[in-house]
């Protein structure tokens, strides 16, 4: 029997998607639950899994295309199936209560999911895209596996656990991802989970898209036809598919194989890496001239998806809240030695221990003193929330734009558990495979500056939270100390940067300052964390 599938809601309230690739082609045999294609949404990147056990009959939608919830994208051929209604997912739409911040971007909110979308049929299990992925890498059943998350979803330490490996093994985390540095003189590595809000990696280990495509044999074509596998190599690359020179023809349309593919990238590595040499040299290279083809002036792109949603963000928060930013700095001479005493202890673990889990205990510490920076307006009924959790968001910077993951429950986890949570978290949200679910309910959003070498900064609030602290880098500073005996002297001092913007509607300026006091005396002497 013909079973038509519809795209589905793939996260809260999404109304449209653009189907990115098909996983799968006409033909194929296919297990319910297997991912069928990627659907990119103004939130993440998602697998759309098969409802059913099946073939393959026919895509309905051709790759690229943006098309509402509820169309037919896919039909199977199902045997033994008496049916014939279009059917939609029921492993993505997701329980939860109202967000605060639906979305990854500052200041978004969606609407909630209908009630019929997030109620799961009996036998059912909820586990997002990337958990489903590593049970199946890992040949696990997920009805064999307990859910640890909320209505018992699956999580991806359900998974490692029930393969027998321990939740602290965490891999280490590429250092990119860890842009705030410890600036003392004998410091390389990079140390902070936390992003720089609205800016990118400085250098980033995945290849620009499109990167100096003026030096090399680029195509430009509207459709291209390529083997899912194929797909998936270009993906990874970072590169636009249809720019990939193509061999082969079949049915009249360019076909790139895999070697092709890899081909191109290397040559994008090449170019990239003779524009690094040029500007070392001190020769003038253009960021995004080469995005630009010979004797074209401007170039215009869909301002749709994340970036969209980015825009649509800033504004309500500019226009709604009125912004009041609080300037100060910290000594962190004793928070930099605690961390250097505790990173062996931490990597023995496997967990890459860096400040802003520090900072985020700091930060719990001090909302929980002043009630009204965990607050939040509900404009519609005319109150002040007041709130008695702490989910901590965390800004990072992305490829398609800034996104947010959210730790949750942050004031009941200690230092490793919130590292390995949050370098999870990060990873998940660059690789575009982090779910909805772990892009909302934020109370508190930090931010950090520091990541190209920034101070301080005036952050756009996450709206509707009551304030956002950005930190920048930490770096060698004079400072007049006081010894024991009341004696003053210069000495160097590593010394971080805070900027607090919070909505002054509900928070006024003394509270404000007293907030980053506390913050401040935290972070002075890490010891009281071991308070909290």
């Amino acid at each position: 029997m013909v079973r038509a599938f519809e795209l589905p809601d793939v996260g809260e309230g999404v109304a449209e998607g653009e189907l990115v690739s098909w996983l799968v082609d006409a033909g194929d045999e296919v297990a319910e639950d297997q991912p069928v294609a990627e659907v990119e949404t103004d939130k993440a990147l998602v697998e759309v899994p098969a409802p059913v056990d099946g073939t393959v009959r026919e895509l309905h939608v051709e790759e690229g295309a943006v098309v509402p919830v509820g169309t037919v994208i896919i039909s199977f051929d199902v045997a033994g199936d008496t049916e014939a209604e279009p059917t939609e997912a029921t492993a993505e739409p997701e329980p939860s209560e109202p967000a605060d911040d639906a979305t990854g971007s500052p200041g978004a909110t969606g609407a909630e999911a209908e009630a019929e979308d997030v109620t799961p049929p009996d036998g059912r299990v909820f586990a997002p895209p990337r958990v489903r992925r590593m049970a199946r890498e890992q040949g696990l059943a997920l009805s064999s596996i307990d859910g640890s998350g909320p209505d018992g979803r699956i999580t991806a330490a359900d998974v490692r656990a029930a393969t027998g490996e321990a939740t602290e093994t965490e891999p280490e985390q590429p250092q990119s991802q860890e842009p705030v540095t410890d600036a003392e003189p004998a410091a390389t590595d990079d140390e902070s989970g936390a992003d720089t809000i609205g800016a990118g990696e400085a250098e980033s280990a995945t290849p620009d898209r499109g990167a100096s495509p003026a030096r090399l044999e680029a195509a430009d074509r509207e459709t291209t036809l390529a083997a899912p596998a194929t797909r998936r190599i270009a993906e990874e690359e970072g590169i636009d598919i249809d720019a990939v020179p193509a061999t082969e023809e079949r049915d009249g349309e360019a076909f790139v194989t895999p070697e092709a593919v890899r081909e191109y990238a290397e040559a994008q590595r090449q170019a990239q890496e003779a524009d690094r040499e040029a500007v070392e040299a001190g020769e003038p290279v253009g960021t995004t001239g080469a995005d630009f083809a010979p004797g074209e002036r401007e170039r215009r792109e869909p301002f749709r998806g994340v970036r969209k949603t980015i825009a649509e963000a800033m504004v309500e928060s500019k226009y709604s809240a009125p912004h009041v930013t609080h300037h100060d700095e910290v000594d962190v001479t004793a928070l930099v030695d605690a961390r250097e005493k505790l990173k062996p202890r931490a990597e023995e673990r496997g967990i890459r221990l860096t400040y802003m889990p520090f900072i985020m205990k700091a930060v719990v510490a001090a909302l929980n003193e002043y009630p009204e920076m965990n607050a939040v307006i509900d404009e519609e009924n005319d109150e002040i929330v007041y709130r008695d959790y702490y989910n901590i968001g965390v800004a990072t910077a992305t490829d398609v734009g800034l996104m947010v993951p959210v730790v949750d429950a942050a004031d009941r986890k200690g230092l490793l558990q919130l590292s390995s949570e949050m370098n999870e978290l990060v990873q998940t949200a660059r690789d575009r495979t982090i779910s909805p679910e772990d892009l909302q309910g934020s109370t508190f959003t930090i931010t950090n500056v520091g990541g190209i070498g920034g101070e301080y900064a005036t952050p756009i609030i996450n709206y509707p939270e009551a304030g956002i602290l950005a930190i920048g880098e930490i770096k060698r500073k004079p400072r007049v100390v006081t010894d024991e005996h009341g004696t003053e002297s210069i000495e160097p001092r590593s010394v971080l940067t805070l900027s607090l913007s919070f909505d002054h509607r509900l928070v006024d300026g003394a509270v404000g300052a007293r907030f980053t006091n506390t913050v401040i005396e935290y972070l002075e002497n890490p010891n009281l964390l071991l308070l909290e």
